[in-house]
Parts: C-alpha cells; sequence; structure tokens
C-alpha cells in the first residue's frame, strides 16, 4: 500500500498549523518548511479548506489555520479524503477493471478488510497525538512570525 502524494502533504500542512497555533501561514511558509512543490500544496490547501479541516484568510494578513481542535481532526478521515479516488486495486474500480477473476476471486474480500482495518486505526489516531509534545516535529516545522518581523517595535525613549 502506498500513500498519495496528496495524503502526504495533507498531513505536513495540517502537523504545521497544529504546531504554530495561533498564527496564520502562509502557503508558501509551509511548502518551505515542509519541502514540499507549492503548485501541489495549494492543491491540498484546497481540499482541506473545502473538507473543514482548515480554513484560509484572504488579503495581505490573510493564510490558513485549524478549523478544529487538533484533538478533533482524525487522521483517518483527513486519509479518506486524499484516497478517495484511488482504488487499492483494479478490482475495486468499476469503471476500470478488467481482472477476468473478479467474480471468483476470495483475495478482494480480504483485501476491502484489510483496508477498512487500516482506516479503522487512523481514525484512533488525532492531530493532536502526532503533534502534542513532538518537540522534534515541532522543531522541524516552526513558522517564524514574519508579521512580527516586519514590524519591529520601537525603541523606548529615555
Amino acid at each position: 500500500m502506498r500513500l498519495t502524494t496528496k495524503t502526504n502533504l495533507a498531513a505536513r500542512v495540517l502537523m504545521a498549523c497544529a504546531l504554530n497555533h495561533g498564527k496564520t501561514l502562509r502557503s508558501s511558509e509551509i511548502a518551505q518548511v515542509s519541502n514540499a512543490s507549492l503548485n501541489h500544496l495549494l492543491q491540498v490547501v484546497n481540499g482541506l479548506q473545502a473538507h473543514g479541516f482548515i480554513e484560509t484568510l484572504r488579503g495581505r494578513h490573510g493564510g490558513l489555520r485549524l478549523a478544529r481542535a487538533p484533538e478533533q481532526i482524525a487522521m483517518g478521515s483527513v486519509f479518506r479524503v486524499f484516497e478517495a479516488g484511488h482504488p487499492f486495486a483494479e478490482c475495486f474500480d468499476a469503471d476500470a477493471n478488467t481482472c477476468p477473476l473478479t467474480a471468483e476471486c476470495r483475495l478482494r474480500g480480504y483485501i476491502a478488510r484489510a483496508v477498512e482495518a487500516f482506516y479503522h486505526e487512523l481514525d484512533m489516531v488525532t492531530l493532536d497525538d502526532l503533534t502534542r509534545g513532538n518537540c522534534g516535529l515541532e522543531a522541524l516545522l516552526n513558522v517564524p512570525d514574519t508579521l512580527a518581523q516586519a514590524c519591529p517595535q520601537p525603541m523606548a525613549q529615555a
């Protein structure tokens, strides 16, 4: 089993947002810290926003942030969104299936149960489980507050 790039990027975006709580992040910042193509990341951001995982803000100080608390985001639901269009095996795709064994093959049922077990395990893992107390991940995905750096505080007069 192999996850799509979009699923991988979705996890990176969500973890970056969770670890930068209180900040509105720009997609370009997340792409940089997560070593991702901005073009691919923007497609993922649209999917995450459409399914209510993140909210996007337009304008000069726009960006994105989590739409729900990290403990309310089950990774199984995220994976289902991004893996839904990709059948695990040819026999799971009614339109493109050319396998002559489909009607008699017992393997399909076992695979279907295994895939469901995979998602069930991920349903029990929240974004909070992945990020809370994960100092190494926090160091990797920390996005400096560019707005605070752009407007330094005036020096106090003596």
